[in-house]
């Protein structure tokens, strides 16, 4: 690990971060997006992502290129503007750890997008810094990133799964204000018996809190915790019904939906191509998660429900998972 005080350690997606930054506002960007959950102190880390304040470019001389802006060798992999970021990143990997530096590069328009799109920005330097580098070395570990959500209901642990927008935080949001656990909002990594949650905060509607994308804002998960063993899948689903319905469904169903839904996901859009080129300039984790072996290893096993949201909001989901037990 490179030679750097950490600011915080942090538990998500199954692996132990260490962070720290020399930029004054990365530091807020990424302190605001760890929701809280960083420790402060030296504790044990997987990982670390360290991000250095010179604007100097990361030397490549000696390094055979990977695409147009990635070069690899001996275990290290620097990627010019990652994601489309602003940031250039360069990873060591050894072994059991992998150490990340980070340097602000940003060409222009980059930088106007900072101070002219700032909650797509604040966003696209999580994903860039801290999401993308976390799932992909909890990849390596065999793990795989799905678009779900795990989370108590009552004696149980569902495992909540659709597409973005359908409804997924809402049902989350009444079994937290009631005492409930979660490991994430939005997404997690998975082995096909346990969770993780990657660490962010928690994105709703109507209420006070830091505006982000599609009219929401971001508060603080309650009841998070790090990792959660399912005993169902529930697919939730829009309805055009008065009353919410909860109905058997089909295993392969489950798994469509576990996989299309992580697809589909805006926050993943760039995660694919970032994962390959560190797996191509590395040579060690799969060259492609396994989403569908993971979403198959959860369906074929547990009990798979299918959740028809009512027209009106206000179905709770602790509700839905009892009629449906009791009627199992």
């Amino acid at each position: 690990m490179d030679c750097m005080t950490p600011r915080g350690v942090i538990e998500s997606c199954g692996e132990t971060l260490a962070t720290h930054s020399e930029i004054d506002w990365v530091d807020s960007l990424l302190n605001e997006g760890n929701d809280g959950a960083a420790l402060a102190g030296h504790g044990a880390s997987t990982m670390s992502i360290h991000v250095e304040a010179t604007r100097s470019s990361f030397p490549v001389h000696g390094l055979t290129p990977l695409t147009r802006t990635a070069w690899s060798g001996s275990g290290e992999v620097v990627i010019a503007d990652v994601c489309g970021s602003g940031f250039d990143i360069r990873l060591k990997q050894a072994g059991s750890r992998a150490d990340f530096t980070v340097r602000w590069r940003p060409r222009a328009s980059r930088s106007a997008a900072r101070f002219g799109l700032p909650e797509r920005f604040r966003l696209l330097t999580r994903e860039a810094l801290v999401h993308y580098p976390a799932l992909w070395w909890a990849s390596v570990h065999g793990k795989a990133p799905l678009h779900a959500i795990a989370c108590t209901v009552g004696g149980s642990v569902a495992l909540l799964a659709g597409p973005g927008g359908v409804g997924k935080s809402t049902l989350l949001q009444r079994e937290l204000a009631d005492g409930g656990s979660a490991t994430s909002d939005n997404l997690c990594t998975a082995d096909g018996r346990s969770v993780w949650g990657l660490v962010e905060p928690m994105r709703v509607e109507g209420e006070p809190g830091v505006r982000t994308t599609h009219g929401r804002v971001e508060v603080t998960l309650p009841g998070r915790v790090p990792c959660l063993i399912p005993d169902q899948v529930v697919v939730v689903r829009r309805g055009g019904g008065d009353s919410a319905a909860m109905l058997p469904c089909e295993p392969e169903d489950a798994i469509r939906w576990l996989v299309t839904g992580t697809y589909a996901a805006g926050e993943l859009s760039r995660f694919w191509a970032y994962a390959a080129t560190l797996a191509a300039g590395t040579g060690v984790g799969p060259a492609h998660p396994p989403v569908a072996e993971v979403a198959r290893a959860f369906a074929s096993r547990l009990d798979c429900f299918e959740l028809r949201l009512a027209r009106t909001p206000g179905t709770r989901l602790s509700e839905m998972v009892r009629r449906a037990e009791a009627i199992a």
